[in-house]
């Protein structure tokens, strides 16, 4: 099949990207032949987004765009979101999976930047850099070594060993540090790490304690008065995975008292809008803490393999169907075929769809030359190749299958 060829021009995809989204992103979808790429700088609000949405067939956004159901209702032609950012909270898959629409994000390509970073952090706060560095921009030379140590021979204790989790695990044991980790799954360990069954255990053996968790029932507020208690007199504390995980008010008596010596946080549970918005927390003004305004990811490199990465999954499902990484849309790769023309259809997860898929085709003497099916609790997703000469007859035939939730012809 002729990579050019598609049963929609790509000229007439409309694609708007939102939060300034990297122009690799952009540069790569102009170079496939999407010449109808809208950037737009900032968030969208939800009404704006609404009337924004409509006539468009791939929408991009990152971590402050609030993709509601009002949106999706709204979205009359959407094909696929790309959330080109590490996750999809902001979207709402359940709404998403009931039309249809594919969800895309880019899981790993920040890794590195956001390991580097909390790197930099540890030795910033066990040589209480902040202090020094804010005294000496008042104009006073602080120069002593109390209460500043090495990172050799501390023990770091890492909440969440999954990409960036496991990273820090790495370039931590390299500068001759020791690993403890916790997992709320079995994870094996990059070198010496060693894995730790219960939080608290490890939160009592930890200089230095570090998050790397999503935002769920489990994680929120995991880091409580009664977590922080546990932790080493004098310990540091760095969270830069999600806003909800730690309670920042008790973190701040924890601060005040001495029970922790500093903290670096990236992320909190209210966050302005947009660059250049107050921002307020009840961590500011506290001697070694180094705050950051949602940035752990945020290098030119990690955004350029976002936009790569996003952007090659969205071009896939455009082109091929292809909807590995999808939220939403069960995960079906189908290889081309020649001579062979191909259709999507999504349709509810009910009995006997794909029979009466099947029946209708063969009913018409319409051979398949391949087919794949994969159902998630909502619905179900088939790709069919079928003989070029009746792919029209057989996209017609499909397009009105009971239970039908998006049918389209790729090419």
């Amino acid at each position: 099949m002729p990579s050019d060829l598609t049963s929609y021009p790509r000229n007439k995809i409309k694609i708007l990207l939102l939060e300034n989204i990297s122009d690799a992103a952009v540069d790569e979808l102009r170079a496939s032949g999407y010449a109808d790429v809208r950037k737009v700088g900032g968030a969208l609000s939800e009404a704006e987004l609404i009337e924004a949405v409509k006539g468009v067939h791939l929408l991009g956004i990152r971590s402050k765009t609030h993709v509601t159901k009002n949106v999706i209702e709204a979205a009359d032609k959407l094909l696929a979101i790309g959330a080109f950012c590490i996750g999809v909270n902001q979207i709402d898959l359940a709404s998403a999976t009931e039309k249809g629409v594919a969800v895309f994000n880019a899981p790993y390509s920040n890794t590195r930047s956001v390991a580097e970073l909390v790197i930099g952090l540890c030795v910033m706060l066990i040589r209480k850099i902040p202090d020094k560095n804010a005294a000496a921009h008042r104009g006073e030379w602080l120069k002593d070594a109390k209460g500043s140590f090495e990172l050799r021979g501390k023990t770091l204790g890492i909440i969440g060993y999954g990409n960036i989790g496991s990273q820090v695990s790495a370039m931590a044991e390299a500068l001759g540090m020791q690993v403890l980790y916790f997992d709320a799954a079995t994870k094996l360990p990059l070198g010496n790490a060693k894995q730790i069954r219960d939080v608290k255990e490890l939160l009592k053996a930890s200089d230095i304690v570090t998050l790397h968790v999503p935002s769920d029932a489990t994680t929120r507020n995991m880091i409580d008065r009664s977590a922080i208690d546990a932790m080493r007199q004098g310990s540091l504390l760095l969270n830069y995975s999600r806003g909800d995980v730690v309670d920042l008010e008790a973190v701040r008596d924890a601060l005040v008292s001495g029970k922790l010596a500093g903290a670096a946080v990236d992320v909190f549970p209210e966050e302005p809008e947009k660059s250049g918005d107050k921002f307020e927390s009840v961590l500011q003004n506290l001697p070694n803490v180094i705050l950051t305004p949602h940035i752990g990811g945020s290098t030119e490199e990690a955004q350029a393999n976002i936009g790569m990465d996003v952007t090659a999954k969205l071009r896939n499902y455009l082109e091929f169907g292809t909807s590995e990484g999808s939220h939403t849309v069960p995960p079906v790769n189908l290889p081309p075929q020649a001579e062979t023309h191909r259709i999507l259809h999504i349709h509810r997860n009910v009995p006997g769809v794909l029979g009466e898929i099947n029946s209708r085709l063969s009913g018409h003497g319409i051979n398949i030359l391949g087919q794949y099916l994969k159902t998630n609790d909502t619905i179900g997703y088939v790709i069919l190749d079928v003989e070029s000469e009746l792919s029209k007859e057989a996209f017609a035939l499909l397009k009105d299958v009971p239970g039908t939730v998006k049918a389209r012809m790729v090419y």
